[in-house]
């Protein structure tokens, strides 16, 4: 169909501009809008939602030809941030989810915390609440237990300021503020992690487990090893307050629109097809003249 405005042209001029059955039938539908009077907006909202309904029944149809030999390709059903029954997740617009993370259901998430790639924060038969500016990192598994053996309800409490490491798992636990858990480590129901205190990489701590302030626990079952020094007591809030920022970066580049996607693809095309050499002949500076992503 030839670029015209449509909307604009008067039936007999559309109909001559016809050169198919399909552009006929798309003047006869254009025509019996037009008696109802609409705006151009509406009119070519109403033509768009009916091209693409009538694309999908001609795929449908064809599909239905080719019987067994048809592709059909399974769309992702994956939510980053999903209800359960009733039970919706309360993210804080400060706080940074990843689109390959999923929280759900009864979740509570600080200002400015981050849950990265990867994650399953789950609670769905008990609740979940993680505090301020804790980073649950990547591959990380966080759940939920309804009660124990005892009637006990166990959700799962993680305090502010709190670092778990790489591909941890929480279930049915209690972390406090500014606690550490190391990679890979796993915290058992009813299990309590102690503010200051640090669960060593690849440790397992058993359930009803408590971990004091200033200690870290190692090994699988998870036992005393030593008290942490200052060095390392440090180190807990500088982590925090180090992948606050970093999630912050990574905020900004998962919110970036079409156009600004497109934009940086050209970019790091331009880049790669410069080099020192390049630049050289150029009189160019390679540093001061490379070109810069959006932000």
């Amino acid at each position: 169909m030839k670029n015209l405005d449509l909307y604009k042209m008067n039936p007999t001029e559309t109909e001559d501009n016809c050169s198919s059955f399909g552009e006929h039938a798309f003047h006869y539908t254009l025509s019996a809008l037009r008696k109802l009077n609409m705006s151009k907006h509406t009119m070519m909202s109403q033509i768009g939602v009916l091209l693409r309904e009538t694309g999908q029944s001609i795929d449908r149809l064809g599909c239905r030809i080719m019987g067994n030999h048809a592709f059909k390709e399974q769309l992702s059903r994956h939510r980053t941030v999903m209800n359960y029954g009733e039970k919706i997740p309360a993210v804080p617009p400060s706080a940074f989810v990843a689109p390959s993370a999923s929280v759900i259901g009864d979740v509570k998430i600080g200002a400015k915390s981050s849950i990265w790639y990867g994650c399953v924060v789950r609670g769905d038969v008990n609740s979940i609440k993680i505090g301020e500016k804790t980073n649950i990192q990547d591959g990380c598994i966080i759940h939920v237990a309804k009660q124990n053996a005892k009637g006990v309800e166990l959700p799962t409490i993680i305090g502010s300021r709190v670092t778990v490491g790489h591909a941890a798992t929480l279930h049915a636990c209690e972390v406090a503020d500014e606690a550490f858990v190391g990679m890979g480590a796993t915290v058992m129901d009813g299990a309590k992690v102690e503010s200051g205190a640090m669960v060593a990489a690849g440790a397992l701590v058993p359930a009803n487990a408590v971990i004091p302030t200033g200690q870290i626990w190692a090994g699988s079952p998870a036992k005393f090893l030593r008290n942490l020094t200052a060095e390392e007591t440090a180190f807990i809030t500088t982590s925090a307050d180090n992948y606050a920022a970093l999630a912050e970066t990574h905020f900004a580049e998962n919110s970036k629109s079409f156009e600004e996607i497109e934009a940086d693809k050209k970019t790091r095309k331009a880049n790669n097809e410069r080099s020192e050499d390049y630049d050289s002949h150029l009189g160019l500076d390679p540093a001061a003249n490379a070109v810069q992503p959006t932000m």
